[in-house]
Parts: structure tokens; C-alpha cells; sequence
């Protein structure tokens, strides 16, 4: 080759070269790169709890003193727990007049509480009339298989006037798409398979846990369960607000997510008598 010829190539892939880094530089500028979500970027799988997507979306009213607007007479003070609250101080609560409490036992079919021992058996110890709950992943497993590894890891129901029936903590998806990537109907479905498998399992009906506005969005607002299932309704306000359709009345409300003490604050409908009622089926 001459070289002539070989300074005129060069000079062409040279051209090339800064013409191709020109034009990536360029569509790197034009065109946005798909970013995940915060939650499907930050959010660990198991890290779920009561509560969590319900402050997120629906916010905690900062002028109202919820604690205040219902007559403890007719409301009993509850609270719910998960792993990140640690090793409860259960005798503190029960001092402050918390007399139920609902901890976290599983998520999806792949985590467990692992400060469940110590939560659930602590709050039975101290007093306190207690029920174990399931946070919902109803994109990664059926609601029925769920159910069961709920059932098998905690989440049974005894008929002792001590143990409340399981919730089904059914709320915004923490780890992606708000419904779980399921349409109304097939949320539904899942619903009712998860309810139908944990009744079968205990004897009991499980409590559903939502949102108002959850429950609009992604299950058309079923009305559906009302009859068989209790409902603890989720809204950070000075009342409960308008109910989900189906139920006329709520059995509990999740109404701070900061409460005085440990864990978020809840009230259940009724007296203490109403309370061991309803745990002894």
C-alpha cells in the first residue's frame, strides 16, 4: 500500500470515528433512559408494612388530632408491627392503654417476620389481645398458595378470646405498578382466593385491610366482601372518611402512622368486650 493511500484511510475511519461519537453524544441528550421507579429502585423485597403505601399516597392530615376526635369509651386503642420496629417494649404499651396488636407474619411466599417470635408472643405475654397480618404481593405468587404460607407461618387463628383472625394487608404495591399489574377483576379474583383458602385453613374469615381509595382504583370498589369480611380501614385523619363499597361500618381503623408510642395507632370499633368478642369468634 502507498502511503499516500494509507494517510487518506486513516483520515476517513478518523472522521468516522468522531462523526459516530458525535451522533451517540447527541441521542444520549435527545432521549431519556427509562428510570425505574423510586420504589422498584429503593425498596427491599420483605421490607413491607401495614401502612406503608397508604402514607405514601394518601399523606397523614398534620392538623388533625385523631387521637382526640373519638371517645376512647367507644373505641379500643390497638397497634401494628412489623420487623423493622425490632424487640417491642409490650409492657409500655399495655401501660399507655393499648389493649390489641396485629404484627407482621409474612409477605408474598418468600419472607418472614424475623422479629415475629418476639412481637407476636411478647404482645400475648404482656396482655394484649393479638392477630397476625399478611402483606399482599399478588404479582408474585397465587392468593390461595399466599394464604397458606401465611397459615403455616404464624398466621392461624385459635380460639382462645386472645388470638384475632388474620388481616390481609391489601394496599399499594411498594416494589412497582400500584394494582400489582392485575386488572380490577383479576384482582378480585385474587382477593377472593386468598379469603377463601385462610377460611378453609381456620375456620375464620380473614379482616381486610385497605385503603378507600386503593380499593376504588384497583378492584373497581368490590362490593363484594362486605358481608363475610371485617374490614380495618386505613386513612391518617380525624375520621375514617368514606368506607369502601359493601361495608357500612369499619371493625378497626389505622388512623396515624405516628402514633405516641411504638408503631402505627389504630382503634378498634367497640369496648374491650367487643375486642375479646371478636377474637373468640
Amino acid at each position: 500500500m502507498d502511503p499516500v493511500s494509507h494517510i487518506s484511510r486513516n483520515r476517513r475511519r478518523s472522521r468516522w470515528s468522531v462523526a459516530s461519537a458525535l451522533t451517540g453524544l447527541l441521542l444520549t441528550l435527545s432521549i431519556p433512559a427509562a428510570v425505574p421507579s423510586a420504589a422498584e429502585s429503593t425498596v427491599e423485597r420483605g421490607t413491607a408494612y401495614m401502612g406503608m403505601g397508604v402514607l405514601a399516597h394518601d399523606g397523614e392530615a398534620a392538623t388533625d388530632d385523631a387521637s382526640e376526635s373519638i371517645p376512647r369509651v367507644t373505641q379500643t386503642e390497638g397497634v401494628d408491627v412489623a420487623s423493622y420496629q425490632g424487640d417491642v417494649a409490650w409492657n409500655t404499651l399495655w401501660n399507655s392503654g393499648v389493649r390489641w396488636a396485629y404484627t407482621k407474619a409474612t409477605e408474598g411466599t418468600y419472607y418472614t417476620n424475623t422479629n415475629f417470635s418476639q412481637q407476636y408472643d411478647g404482645s400475648y405475654d404482656a396482655g394484649l389481645i393479638r392477630g397476625a397480618y399478611h402483606f399482599a404481593t399478588p404479582d408474585t405468587t397465587g392468593g390461595a398458595a399466599q394464604a397458606d404460607y401465611f397459615v403455616d407461618q404464624g398466621g392461624g387463628w385459635s380460639k382462645d378470646a386472645k388470638t384475632l383472625p388474620g388481616a390481609l394487608d391489601i394496599e399499594w404495591n411498594p416494589y412497582g405498578d400500584a394494582c400489582y399489574g392485575k386488572s380490577k377483576s383479576g384482582m378480585v379474583s385474587w382477593i377472593r382466593d386468598f379469603l377463601d383458602r385462610y377460611k378453609a385453613r381456620t375456620g375464620r374469615n380473614a379482616v381486610i385491610y385497605t385503603a378507600t381509595s386503593w380499593w376504588s382504583d384497583c378492584t373497581g370498589n368490590y362490593a363484594g366482601f362486605g358481608a363475610t369480611n371485617p374490614l380495618w380501614v386505613a386513612r391518617y385523619a380525624s375520621s375514617a372518611g368514606t368506607l369502601p363499597a359493601g361495608w357500612s361500618s369499619y371493625t378497626m381503623w389505622q388512623y396515624t402512622s405516628s402514633g405516641p408510642t411504638v408503631g402505627d395507632h389504630d382503634r378498634f370499633n367497640g369496648s374491650l368486650d367487643k375486642v375479646k368478642s371478636f377474637a373468640d369468634g
